[in-house]
C-alpha cells in the first residue's frame, strides 16, 4: 500500500534496504506510512512510548531466529516460492517505488502507485503528520514489461491511501479528502485539483480503519472499502449516494460486479446482493447477503517461521474434544491462521490458463504469503476452498516481503503490490511481544524499499493492451478476454458518454461473443443513462443466467410484464432477481408471482429477497403466504420468511399491525413449524445462530391483545420451552412474547418512557457528533448503527453505548481489547483510543450515539470526559470487558 516517487527520473528497478516482518490486529488493511530516515538508530529513545502497548509486558520470544538480512529484489525472487507452472518478474522497486499501498492502470497501460512514504518509520508512528506520500506514475517505455520510467504525478501528500486512474488524471484518497488530480497539459504532472468528497477517512485517523481502494464497479459508481458511500459520475460531477460498505483494506469485483473484500484475520467476504435492497426496508434486521463469509477456514499454510507476528504470544487452547489447538503460532514457528489479510483480487484475465480465472488471490503479508482461493457458486451463493492441500500459492523467506494487494494488469498477468518492510503493524495495535521482536531482530529499519511483482505462466510473453483514444474505437473492447480492460472500457465510454457510440454498444448486449461481454454491455448503457426497456426484454431471453440476471435487476416497470413470464426459470440466480424486483411491486400478480418463486425456492437469497422489497406490506404477505396449506414438508417454515417478515413487523412498532400478527400467530397450528416461525420473528430470535436473542423494546398497546391471551392458554410444549438470552437468565418464547408487550395497568410494567429533550447546547453537540460519527465511526459501526459482521460489533441498543456514560467515556478515550459480549454475540475486538479527540469532541459524539436510533440514554457533558480522563490519566492500556463491566458478587451462602 504505497505510491510514487517525486522527481522523474529513468532507470530499471534496484533493491535497498528494509525492515522485517510484523502484524497481526488490523494490520494491512490501512495504509502505512512511509519513510524512515535509514540513519537513525530504530529504538534507543522509545522506551517511555511503549507502555501503551497490548499483550504480556514482559513476552518470552519463542523463536530466537537471528536477524533477517535486507534482500535485493533479486534476492528476494531467489527467496519465494510458487506453485509449479508460473515464474515471477520484479517490474519495479525502489527507488523507483517506495512503500506502495495501492496502485492502478490507466487506459494507455501507465501505472500510478501511491506511496504511503510516512507509515510507520517507527514504533512511534514518527512522521506519519508529515506531507511525505505521493503519487508516482511509472512507464513501461520499450515494451518489455519492466517499468522504467518513473515521474512523481502528485507529491507532498499526508498519509494516502488509494489511487484510482479516472479522466485525465488520478483520484487519490488523502484523509479526509477524495481529490481529482487532472493533467490537462499531458506532462505526466498534475497541474489542477478539485476535492470531490471531504468524508474518505479523517485527518490523523486511526490508518488501520479508514476507507480505501476506491475502485470504479460494473454498477458505474466508485466504491471504497470501508466508506460508506458510493460515488457516480453525471455530467462532469460526482453525486455521493449513501450506502453499507466492508471491508477493511483492498476491493475487488467478479466478472458480475459482485464486491470482494476481507478483514485482518478474515480471508474473504462479499456482498452477495447489493446494499441498495435493504435500504428498500429499514425494518429488516437480518442481512443474510451483506458481509457474507466466502471462506470459513482461516488456516495458513506457508513452511515459513514467521515469529514477528502481533500476537504470536498467544498458546494453544483446548478444543471441545481437548485437544490442544495451535495458537496465532503453530509449535513450529508457522503463521497458523491470518491475522493481517489484505487486498484480495478476483482474477478476471487471459493470460493464466483457464481454471484460474475467477478464483481470489488473497495477500498475508504476515505470514509472507499469497493464498489461492476456489470459488464455487450455488444459487448466487459463493463459497471458496483453498486451492492446495496445506500449501500457498506463493509463500517467500524473506521476512520483508509484504504482500499488500493483488491486482489484474492490462496484459492478462497477475500483480501483486509488495510494500517490503518489516513494521506493518500501526502503533496503536502494536503489542509488547511484536516490540521485542522488532527490537531484537532489527526490523525498524529501512522503510524506504517496495516491488511490484508480477506473475505469469512460464512460457508467457504478457503484452500490455491499450485502448484506443477514439471514443468509437473502445466498445469492442466490452468484449475483451480480459476483465480488467472491459471495465476500463466501460469506465471510459461512461465518462465520455459519447452519443454515437450507444447503437454499437447496444449491439453487443445481445452480439457480444461472451456472457462478460453482453453483461458488461448492458451496465454500459445504464451508465451512460441510455438503457431502454426494449433492450431490457432482449437480454431477457439471453441464453446465459447472469445475463438475464443482470437484465432483471436493470428492468424497470417497463419489463415487469415479461418478468411475470420468467416464473420457470431455470436458475435460482434469475428467480432471486425477480423476487428482489416483484416483491417492491404491491399487484396481485406481482404478488403470486412472489410466492410462486418461493416454492421454486433454490437459493436462500429468496427470503432476503422477498422481505427487502415488502416494506409496509409485511402483514399483507404474512396473511397470503399462510393461506396456502402446509402440507407434511412445510417449505415455507423451513425457508425462513415467516420468521423474518414476523420480526418486520415488531420492528415498525405500530401496535395495531402488531395486533394483527398476534392474531395470525394464535391461528396457527399450536407448535407447528409456522407458530414456531411467527413466534421467533415476533421475541427477536436472529437468524443466524451464534446470536442470542436480545429483548425486544416495550411496544404499548391501549388494552391487553386478546390475541396474546389465546397464546398463552393454548401454548404447546415448545412455546414453553427456554431460549438463551443475550443477558440473565432463559426464558420461554411465550414469556418473551408477553414480556416485549405492554398496556396501562399490566403487572410490573413501567409507564412509558419520558424522553427529556435535549437542550440546545446538547443539540449542538448532538449535531456535532453526528459529523464526526459520520466521518470516523460509520466506517465500522455503519451509517445505521448496525455494526459490521467480522470487525465491529453494532451501537443500536447496545448496552455498552448506552449504561452508564462513564463506561463508553473510557471506552473512546483508552479502547477495549479481548472478547466483549454485544447483543448476545461474542466479539473479539480491539477498539483503538481516541484519546487525542477533545473533551468537547467526546462528549459530541457519544450524545449522538446515546439519542439517535430511538436512543433514550442521557447526554453526555464534556466536564463528565474532563473528570473520567484525569482520573484514568496514567493508564496505557485498553479496558476489558471484565474491567468494565464486572460480574455481580453473589452474596455468600449461610
Amino acid at each position: 500500500m504505497r505510491s510514487l516517487f517525486p522527481y522523474p527520473f529513468f532507470m530499471k528497478a534496484r533493491s535497498t534496504s528494509f525492515l522485517l516482518t510484523i502484524s497481526l490486529f488490523g494490520l494491512v488493511t490501512l495504509p502505512l506510512a512511509g519513510l524512515a530516515q535509514e540513519t537513525e538508530k530504530p529504538l534507543e529513545k522509545k522506551k517511555a512510548d511503549r507502555t501503551g502497548n497490548r499483550g504480556p509486558e514482559s513476552p518470552e520470544l519463542k523463536f530466537k531466529l537471528p536477524a533477517p538480512p535486507v534482500l535485493t529484489p533479486e534476492q528476494s525472487l531467489k527467496a519465494m516460492k510458487i506453485q509449479k507452472g508460473f515464474k515471477i518478474q520484479c517490474i519495479a522497486s525502489e527507488p523507483m517505488v517506495e512503500s506502495p499501498v495501492a496502485m492502478s492502470w490507466d487506459a494507455q497501460g501507465r501505472l500510478f502507485v501511491c506511496e504511503m512514504r510516512g507509515y510507520m518509520n517507527d514504533v512511534n508512528a514518527k512522521g506519519e503528520d508529515q506531507p511525505l506520500g505521493r503519487i508516482k506514475l511509472l512507464e513501461d517505455s520499450d515494451g518489455d514489461g519492466i517499468m522504467d520510467k518513473a515521474t512523481v504525478f502528485v507529491d507532498k501528500l499526508i498519509m494516502p491511501r488509494s489511487v484510482t486512474a479516472f479522466g485525465d488524471g488520478v483520484i487519490v484518497a488523502e484523509p479526509p479528502n477524495l481529490i481529482w488530480y487532472h493533467d490537462t497539459k499531458g506532462t505526466g504532472v498534475s497541474d489542477k485539483h478539485e476535492i470531490i468528497a471531504d468524508n474518505f477517512g479523517a485527518k490523523g485517523g486511526q490508518p488501520e480503519h479508514m476507507a480505501n481502494s476506491l475502485t470504479f464497479m460494473q454498477d458505474n459508481t466508485l466504491w471504497g472499502a470501508g466508506y460508506g458511500q458510493r460515488l457516480r459520475f453525471v455530467k462532469g460531477k460526482f453525486l455521493a449516494e449513501p450506502t453499507r460498505s466492508g471491508g477493511q483494506w483492498g476491493l475487488t469485483q467478479d466478472d458480475w460486479g459482485r464486491r470482494y473484500f476481507n478483514y485482518n484475520s478474515d480471508f474473504l467476504r462479499m456482498d452477495l446482493l447489493p446494499p441498495s435492497i435493504y435500504a428498500r426496508n429499514p425494518n429488516l434486521a437480518d442481512k443474510l447477503a451483506l458481509n457474507w463469509q466466502v471462506m470459513k477456514d482461516q488456516h495458513c499454510w506457508s513452511p515459513i517461521q514467521t515469529p514477528g507476528v502481533n500476537r504470536g504470544y498467544t498458546e494453544g487452547k483446548k478444543d471441545k474434544d481437548g485437544k490442544i489447538t495451535d495458537g496465532q503460532l503453530r509449535a513450529d514457528g508457522t503463521l497458523a491462521s491470518c491475522t493481517a489479510t489484505c487486498g484480495a483480487g478476483i482474477y478476471r484475465g487471459d493470460l493464466l490458463p483457464a481454471e484460474f480465472k475467477g478464483n481470489a488471490f488473497v495477500p498475508e503479508p504476515s505470514g509472507q504469503l499469497v493464498k489461492r482461493l476456489i470459488l464455487s457458486e450455488t444459487g448466487g451463493v459463493v463459497t471458496a476452498k483453498n486451492a492446495y492441500e496445506k500449501t500457498e500459492f506463493l509463500y517467500s523467506s524473506d521476512e520483508r516481503f509484504r504482500p499488500i494487494n493483488a491486482y489484474n494488469g492490462p496484459d492478462g498477468a497477475l500483480y501483486i503490490l509488495d510494500m517490503a518492510r518489516g513494521i506493518i503493524q500501526h502503533k496503536f495495535f502494536l503489542t509488547h511481544y511484536l516490540i521485542a521482536n522488532i527490537e531484537a531482530r532489527k526490523l525498524e529499519q529501512p522503510v524506504n524499499l517496495g516491488r511490484i511483482w508480477r506473475i505469469v505462466p512460464e512460457k508467457a510473453k504478457p503484452k500490455a493492451v491499450k485502448l484506443p483514444t477514439e471514443t468509437a474505437a473502445i466498445v469492442p473492447y466490452l468484449d475483451h478476454a480480459n476483465g480488467h480492460i472491459r471495465d476500463t472500457a466501460q469506465r471510459l465510454l461512461v465518462e465520455q458518454a459519447d452519443p454515437s457510440t450507444v447503437d454499437a454498444i447496444k449491439k453487443l448486449t445481445t452480439d457480444a461473443k461472451t456472457p462478460q461481454g453482453r453483461a458488461q454491455a448492458l451496465w454500459t448503457l445504464e451508465g451512460m443513462a441510455v438503457l431502454t426497456p426494449d433492450v431490457i426484454t432482449a437480454c431477457l431471453k439471453d441464453k446465459h443466467e447472469k445475463v438475464r440476471a443482470a437484465a432483471v435487476r436493470l428492468g424497470g416497470l417497463a419489463n415487469v410484464g415479461d418478468m411475470l413470464k420468467m416464473m420457470d426459470d431455470t436458475s435460482a440466480e434469475v428467480r432471486v432477481q425477480l423476487a428482489l424486483q416483484l416483491s417492491a411491486q404491491s399487484s396481485p400478480d406481482a404478488q403470486a408471482a412472489v410466492l410462486k418463486l418461493l416454492k421454486a425456492g433454490g437459493s436462500p437469497l429468496l427470503t432476503d429477497a422477498i422481505a427487502s422489497g415488502g416494506r409496509g406490506h409485511e402483514l399483507e404477505y404474512l396473511e397470503q403466504l399462510l393461506k396456502d396449506p402446509a402440507g407434511k414438508n412445510d417449505q415455507l417454515a423451513k425457508s425462513g420468511l415467516l420468521k423474518m417478515l414476523a420480526g418486520c413487523v415488531m420492528s415498525e412498532r405500530r401496535s395495531a399491525r402488531v395486533a394483527k400478527l398476534l392474531e395470525l400467530t394464535a391461528a396457527q397450528e399450536p407448535d407447528s413449524p409456522r407458530q414456531l416461525a411467527l413466534v421467533n420473528g415476533i421475541v427477536g430470535v436472529p437468524m443466524e445462530g451464534k446470536a442470542k436473542v436480545q429483548p425486544r423494546k416495550l411496544l404499548y398497546f391501549e388494552s391487553q391483545p386478546e390475541a396474546l391471551t389465546t397464546l398463552q392458554t393454548k401454548a404447546g410444549k415448545k412455546l414453553k420451552e427456554e431460549v438463551v438470552m443475550a443477558s440473565g437468565p432463559k426464558k420461554s418464547l411465550i414469556s418473551l412474547i408477553d414480556g416485549a408487550i405492554a398496556w396501562p395497568g399490566k403487572p410490573g410494567v413501567p409507564p412509558p418512557p419520558v424522553v427529556v429533550p435535549l437542550t440546545a447546547e446538547q443539540q449542538g453537540r448532538y449535531e456535532k457528533g453526528k459529523v464526526i460519527y459520520a466521518g470516523l465511526c460509520a466506517a465500522c459501526h455503519q451509517p445505521t448503527g448496525t455494526g459490521l459482521e467480522g470487525l465491529a460489533p453494532p451501537l443500536v441498543d447496545s448496552e455498552w453505548a448506552l449504561g452508564p456514560a462513564e463506561r463508553p467515556i473510557k471506552i473512546v478515550l483508552h479502547g477495549l481489547g479481548g472478547p466483549v459480549n454485544v447483543g448476545g454475540r461474542t466479539w473479539r475486538l480491539e477498539m483503538p483510543p481516541l484519546g487525542t479527540f477533545s473533551d468537547e469532541d467526546v462528549a459530541s459524539v457519544l450524545t449522538y450515539i446515546r439519542r439517535e436510533w430511538e436512543h433514550n440514554a442521557s447526554p453526555v457533558a464534556p466536564a463528565e470526559v474532563t473528570k473520567i480522563r484525569e482520573a484514568n490519566k496514567t493508564r496505557t492500556k485498553s479496558w476489558t470487558a471484565e474491567e468494565l463491566n464486572p460480574p455481580k458478587k453473589v452474596a455468600a451462602k449461610k
